[in-house]
């Protein structure tokens, strides 16, 4: 049985900024293969089909 390597790759920030490969690969996607992407990690993290919540909060301004 092989083993998966794990890779590390640790970057500056400042070098991120200037890194347009992960732009240009969402660009050459399409949008529904962009969207399908955003469903899948967002199915990752809440672990179900359901939707997103939507939350609401109201805040009172000090008069001035």
């Amino acid at each position: 049985m092989s083993e998966i390597a794990k890779v590390v790759t640790k970057k500056k920030l400042s070098d991120l900024k200037n890194d347009k490969s992960d732009l240009e690969y969402w660009l050459s996607k399409t949008h529904q293969e962009r969207i399908e992407a955003v469903e899948k990690l967002r199915r990752q993290y809440g672990g179900s089909d359901q939707r997103l919540q939507r939350v609401v909060r109201v805040t009172k301004r000090k008069k001035s």
